[in-house]
């Protein structure tokens, strides 16, 4: 599953739709915004927005991270809008029958999601 949504994040659904009953480990990642200070000022939230492709690009990672790791789902989550301090800005989610592809499957998942080019960033200061 992939989804980019103004939406807060629900783990306990998410949760509920990757566990598999033959799944030996489900792991969870989630980013979220947090404050920095620099000469600019004091983070006060984060701006994301989407451009076209964003889901067609997510699709491309999942395939990718199935192909490359036994993992019997994958979760791509990313929000848009203005999040403020301690909300969360993505979900990767990998569940498998065993913790090695798991792990490994949600540590690419996590780099590629930061790399992705139709999601654009811009940090607002107070």
């Amino acid at each position: 599953m992939v989804s980019i949504t103004a939406e807060p994040i629900n783990p306990t659904a998410l949760y509920e739709r990757i566990a598999k009953g033959s799944s030996g480990s489900v792991v969870f990642h989630y980013a979220v915004v947090k404050e920095q200070a620099d000469a600019s000022g004091r983070t006060s939230c984060i701006d994301y927005r989407a451009t076209d492709g964003g889901v067609q690009e997510m699709e491309g990672i999942v395939a990718d991270l199935k192909e490359r790791w036994q993992v019997e789902d994958i979760l791509l989550i990313r929000r848009t809008g203005c999040l403020a301090i301690g909300d969360i800005i993505s979900l990767v989610a990998a569940s498998s029958p065993n913790s090695e592809d798991a792990f490994e499957a949600c540590k690419q998942g996590i780099s590629r999601l930061k790399r992705m080019a139709t999601i654009v960033k811009n940090e607002m200061y107070s």
